[in-house]
């Protein structure tokens, strides 16, 4: 299996994108040393597909994907291909605070400690419906790790499209988000342009 081992800030600096987004609270004080060139439009599309790939933590191959059914479903291409990204099983389980980062919530999802309807699933890109009751294994509510990340995640913000009780570790996908929900600093039509091509 492929595994993006690429330093997170270096990442983030390298694609203007602040590591909030990724919920990693630091911050990199270095500079990036590049000359003011200007980017070519291929270039800006390339970086908002990098930018998009990197914070869902998605490899190409998958994100091309995802592209080609957002492609094929009704509505705009773009917005449903980040409704997508959003709706991934790793994404939700981030959204709803039960990990710090995107991929402690992939390896928790990995590791069989998250049901779905009551089910487990150990799919990280399995796409939640509207609905859907997503919560974590009873023998695993008590452990220390999820003590410490809700004391990590408590303050941090859940989205409107969510119902999450912490104390429980278990929540609800009220609707499917709406672009207008997706707080992440992605121009979708740039990768549209840059797939339609």
């Amino acid at each position: 299996m492929a595994v993006n081992r690429v330093p997170v800030l270096k990442r983030c600096r390298s694609l203007g994108l602040d590591p909030i987004y990724l919920g990693i609270d630091k911050k990199s004080t270095r500079q990036l040393k590049r000359a003011n060139r200007k980017v070519s439009e291929y270039g800006l599309q390339l970086r908002e597909k990098q930018k998009a790939k990197f914070i869902y933590g998605v490899l190409e191959k998958p994100f091309r994907n995802y592209y080609k059914k957002a492609d094929r479903m009704k509505g705009q291409t773009g917005e449903n291909l980040m409704v997508m990204l959003e709706t991934r099983l790793d994404n939700v389980v981030f959204r709803m605070g039960f990990a710090r980062t995107r991929r402690e919530a992939r390896q928790i999802v990995d590791h069989k400690h998250v049901m779905v309807n009551g089910k487990c699933v150990n799919i990280p890109s399995y796409l939640i419906k509207a609905g859907d009751v997503i919560e974590i294994k009873e023998k695993c509510k008590g452990s220390e790790r999820y003590k410490s990340i809700l004391e990590t995640t408590g303050g941090r913000l859940v989205p409107e499209w969510l119902d999450v009780d912490q104390e429980a570790l278990r929540g609800t996908v009220k609707e499917l988000p709406t672009r207008e929900m997706i707080d992440v600093p992605v121009d979708e039509m740039l990768i549209v342009e840059l797939y339609s091509k």
